[in-house]
């Protein structure tokens, strides 16, 4: 594919090295990780939420007008 193409291909010592940083920085506190996945969802929920609804309104607009 196209995208394939634009992705770096892993390297170790960098993932290494951005472990490192986090861990000198303090590391992730306790509940970063719950904090990062409710704002995900927050940010994605209401997207899909309005295209669901779009969809929905497209589909039934030939009953409704039937």
């Amino acid at each position: 594919m196209f995208w394939q193409k634009r992705l770096k291909p892993d390297d170790p010592a960098k993932r290494e090295e951005l472990l490192n940083e986090i861990q000198r920085q303090g590391g992730l506190e306790k509940h970063d990780l719950l904090a990062m996945i409710l704002a995900g969802l927050g940010v994605l929920l209401p997207v899909c939420l309005v295209v669901l609804i779009v969809i929905v309104l497209i589909a039934g607009l030939p009953i409704w007008l039937g």
